[in-house]
């Protein structure tokens, strides 16, 4: 009679050998079942095939083999079929923990959601903050004119700190969006890596009055006493001998002076052998408002109302009262609660071409709201009824996720 140990270590290796295949098989089901279904494999399932396979694959192995073929030992045999379900649940275990991790939409969206790495962030005030750095030559856009140089040394030295928990391309984003708005250019492009080290290309400002500029309406300068503290956007009421304008403040300009000085250079000053004074902190850049008089503004009205205005002697300007902005309370109160906005098109051949927002379902399937919708016309609030076609506009609210999801199936 063999000896127990012996046998016990034939029984592991036949079962090792019998076995691979089987837990192989149950591993990649047990993937497949849960990732497509969300529903495990039952363990006598998995029992029932791993025997099966390890039964087929046995019998081969003793046709080969002449020890197998006329072994009557029990304990190796018990031992084998121990090690080849023991085998076969572990690997069906782990394929239904990774079908039940692994995302069931993977876009190109999502890989390129990098984050930085977290050596650049700062803890400063009690928040974490990165400090991006422009590295090598401010690039030039094709199809603009150069940058100038004052332009490009203004974007190479700033100061340009952003959240640390913003992934790398909403970090592109804003950074553009932070250089395109204080220094007006006319284009910005931006390219950030896990460093925070950022490559960009910018084009000059051009025709700054022209861009606010909307369709189907003019710009008229006129001469009239300006009222103190005037920035643009302001609404205001332009009062001639013959009629009443209303319009928007897209420049304006009062007084001799500017509304914000210069600073005297410092350079030639020095100490009486005392401490040496601390370098000014520089202010961050305001809107720039008028300081009140005589002066000229630009306002944006319509068609007919600019002739009335060229042809006013003595126009009067009045301010005109904003009032509160509730909307900008509601979007901040929404976006603490971690709903964003996003403006979406419809693209051709898609799940809403031709289909009506109620046979779309985007609120159950995408968990996303349209709030808006451009189709022959902005429609606020639309209805399920409502048509969409490829091209059409769309505002959109919903969770990042959920609007990143709807962003790669949808439109």
């Amino acid at each position: 009679m063999t000896a127990l140990p012996f046998e016990i270590l034939l029984g592991i290796y036949l079962g090792v050998l019998t076995g691979i295949i089987p837990a192989l098989i149950a591993g990649v089901l047990g993937f497949l079942f849960k990732y497509v279904t969300n529903v495990s494999i039952p363990g006598l399932g998995v029992v029932v095939l791993a025997l099966g396979i390890a039964g087929v694959n046995g019998g081969l192995m003793a046709l080969n083999d002449e020890n197998i073929r006329t072994s009557q030992n029990a304990v190796a045999l018990l031992t084998a079929i121990i090690v080849v379900l023991m085998l076969a649940l572990y690997a069906h275990s782990q394929g239904d923990k990774l079908g039940g991790s692994v995302p069931k939409r993977i876009s190109l969206r999502q890989l390129r959601d990098r984050t930085l790495n977290t050596d650049v962030i700062e803890l400063v005030g009690g928040r974490n903050q990165v400090r991006v750095t422009v590295t090598g030559e401010v690039n030039d856009i094709e199809g603009y004119p150069p940058l100038p140089a004052d332009l490009q040394e203004e974007i190479k030295t700033g100061q340009w700190t952003f959240p640390a928990d913003l992934p790398v391309d909403e970090l592109e984003t804003r950074f553009a969006d932070r250089l395109q708005s204080e220094l007006d250019l006319a284009d910005v492009t931006v390219s950030v890596d896990e460093r925070a080290r950022a490559s960009v290309a910018a084009a000059p400002p051009i025709g700054s009055t022209s861009k606010r500029v909307p369709d189907g309406k003019r710009a008229v300068s006129l001469s009239a006493l300006v009222p103190s503290g005037m920035t643009r956007g302001e609404s205001v009421r332009i009062v001639t001998a013959d009629d009443t304008v209303t319009g928007t403040l897209i420049a304006a300009r009062s007084g001799d002076k500017p509304a914000d000085p210069a600073p005297k250079p410092t350079d030639d000053l020095a100490t009486d052998g005392g401490i040496d004074p601390e370098p000014s902190v520089p202010k961050p850049p305001t809107a720039s408002t008028t300081t009140g008089g005589e002066g000229r503004v630009t306002v944006v009205v319509d068609r007919t109302a600019a002739k009335t205005l060229l042809a006013a002697s003595e126009p009067q300007v009045i301010v005109l009262s904003r009032g509160t902005r509730r909307e900008f309370e509601l979007v901040s109160l929404l976006r603490r609660s971690g709903i964003r906005f996003r403006k979406q098109t419809v693209k051709p051949g898609g799940p809403l071409d031709g289909h009506t927002i109620g046979e779309a379902d985007v609120r159950d399937r995408y968990g996303v709201l349209i709030v808006a919708a451009n189709h022959d016309g902005w429609q606020v609030a639309p209805r399920g009824s409502q048509l969409l076609s490829a091209g059409d506009s769309l505002y959109l609210i919903g969770s990042r996720e959920a609007l990143a999801a709807f962003a790669e199936v949808a439109v």
